[in-house]
């Protein structure tokens, strides 16, 4: 079975994990370190490059037969 070919290049996938991973990190962090509630911002940042992540892994196990033509 031919695996599809995902939304991210191999580099932008790393980057991506690497950013899910720093903001995932500061979280925490932050809300220890401060009292207000700006450590949300990297809790949703976190998220949405989790989405990103998560899309690219959907697209890469479809069989490239299955997706739509550009």
């Amino acid at each position: 079975m031919h695996q599809g070919k995902g939304i991210l290049t191999t580099r932008q996938r790393r980057l991506a994990w690497l950013g899910f991973l720093l903001a995932a990190i500061q979280a925490p962090v932050s809300a220890k370190l401060v009292a207000d509630s700006s450590w949300l911002f990297s809790l949703c940042v976190a998220l949405m490059v989790a989405t990103v992540i998560i899309a690219d892994d959907a697209a890469r196990r479809q069989p490239a037969e299955a997706r739509p033509r550009d």
